[in-house]
């Protein structure tokens, strides 16, 4: 994926909701492409994690692909946290990854969910 379609896809997920926090896309070896912070909004993660978290979620990305013969393909994984809910979709190689506020009701992140899907689609 080149820097262009990646830029293209965080515009379009950042702008689906306001409860969007952050909208990133990763390569296979961990590193930022490109993203997005919705303004106002510190990150909740330093330098070192965030750049841990993103080589977390590659190798995650790497390791259920493994499995997509047997599975099938991964659509998203989403996580609920303590302080953030976050949602990742495998693009080829490529993760993107969108951190959402907390506080959201479930029906809401499953709108945002379902907005993002036909974007990384298109990507894929």
């Amino acid at each position: 994926m080149n820097k262009k379609d990646a830029q293209d896809i965080v515009r379009e997920i950042r702008t689906i909701s306001q409860y969007v926090r952050f909208a990133g896309v990763v390569d296979s070896k961990g590193k930022i492409i490109a993203y997005e912070r919705r303004p106002g909004h510190e990150p909740l993660l330093n330098i070192k994690s965030t750049s841990d978290q993103f080589s977390h979620l590659a190798i995650k990305t790497r390791m259920s692909s493994q499995f997509n013969k047997q599975l099938g393909d991964v659509k998203f994984m989403w996580e609920e946290r303590e302080k953030v809910q976050t949602i990742s979709f495998a693009v080829g190689k490529n993760t993107v990854w969108v951190s959402i506020d907390k506080k959201v009701i479930r029906s809401e992140v499953l709108r945002i969910i379902d907005n993002c899907l036909p974007i990384v689609k298109q990507f894929s």
